[in-house]
């Protein structure tokens, strides 16, 4: 079981703006699940949007009309015998805040109402909906999270992101069709969160070393790449002519029984095989070093790894990173990675 604590510090690198002083006082409440760790992170980011001012854009809007506004539509004023209440229907562009950033926010925040948090938390959400009366309700399955970010809203972004950890995570479709609660997020939600966060925690404690998730390509004798899957690394670490690919993998259970024996999970180690061995063949024209490491999140299995084979000439190793400790714990191991790996790090 991980801390709520440490899911926060997790969501602090994974989400850089949570760095920011306005979030800092998180650090030191006490949450009771990880839904009113989210709502807290939400009600911050939310509350200085709206200090901020909420993000508005021209929508057409066709509404009937007392008074003259935008364009007449002649045929709908007919059709719909508006002239009979002296209105006309008019077609008209409306500075609005009914954006679809802003139903997202406002459909999470509902949601979380109906969720296991506290009073308080609930209060604190039901203030934001004030600001939000001109936002129309959206249904959550409709949702389009494929947004563009640039400079008018990009303060949105991370806004968004936690919007889509809460509701990705607290919702559930039954067989039925019908929609309930769940655990808040599940493993293939921490799996991505696990991800992010390891990447971004080597990305700001080692500026010295190049970190990126970047495709490996495959190092073919001919042109036929049809249908070969993409080489998507999670993290790849490197340093002059020095290379380390890491595989986060965040599962129920880090070993797979077979025969009665507890033995590591071969796709796994065939996955991290093979983007160790097409990034050697890559770096084959200059001097180089390629490993690669499976790293599991330590489960309640109680099982630890630190594994390490040669083979064909690479290192590959298989660890588990402990989230169970205190954050200082979980740096220090993630910083032993670091150094073992790059013996020349300063």
């Amino acid at each position: 079981m991980i801390p709520v604590k440490n899911i926060y510090y997790m969501l602090s690198y994974a989400f850089r703006a949570l760095n920011s002083q306005g979030y800092k006082d998180i650090s030191t409440e006490q949450f009771n699940n990880v839904a009113e760790l989210c709502s807290k992170i939400l009600t911050i980011g939310v509350s200085s949007q709206i200090k901020q001012g909420l993000g508005r854009k021209y929508i057409s809007e066709t509404e009937a009309l007392t008074s003259l506004k935008g364009r007449i539509n002649i045929t709908d004023s007919i059709k719909s015998q508006t002239l009979i209440r002296r209105q006309l229907v008019c077609t008209f562009d409306d500075f609005s805040v009914n954006i679809h950033e802003n139903q997202i926010i406002k459909a999470t925040i509902e949601l979380l109402l109906k969720s296991n948090i506290s009073k308080e938390r609930k209060i604190e959400l039901r203030k934001l909906l004030v600001f939000l009366s001109d936002v129309e309700s959206i249904d959550i399955h409709s949702i389009n999270w494929k947004l563009q970010y640039n400079r008018t809203n990009q303060n949105y972004r991370m806004i968004v992101s936690i919007c889509y950890l809460i509701l990705k995570g607290l919702l559930h479709t039954n067989s039925d069709g019908s929609t309930r609660l769940m655990d808040f997020l599940d493993e293939q939600r921490m799996s991505r969160l696990y991800e992010k966060f390891i990447l971004e925690y080597y990305k700001k404690e080692f500026p010295q070393l190049s970190v990126r998730s970047s495709q490996i390509q495959w190092m073919l004798d001919d042109e036929n790449s049809l249908m070969l899957p993409v080489m998507q690394s999670d993290i790849i670490l490197s340093n002059k002519d020095n290379y380390l690919i890491i595989d986060a993998k965040y599962y129920s259970s880090v070993t797979q029984l077979r025969f009665d024996t507890q033995t590591l999970h071969s796709a796994n180690l065939y996955q991290i095989f093979t983007y160790v061995k097409n990034k050697e063949v890559e770096l084959q024209s200059k001097p180089h070093k390629v490993s690669g490491l499976l790293l599991y999140a330590k489960t309640d299995e109680g099982i630890s790894l630190n594994n390490s084979y040669m083979m064909s000439g690479n290192r590959i190793s298989v660890q588990t990173l402990d989230l169970d400790c205190s954050f200082e714990q979980i740096t220090a191991q993630l910083d032993a990675i670091a150094f073992d790996s790059f013996r020349d790090l300063t």
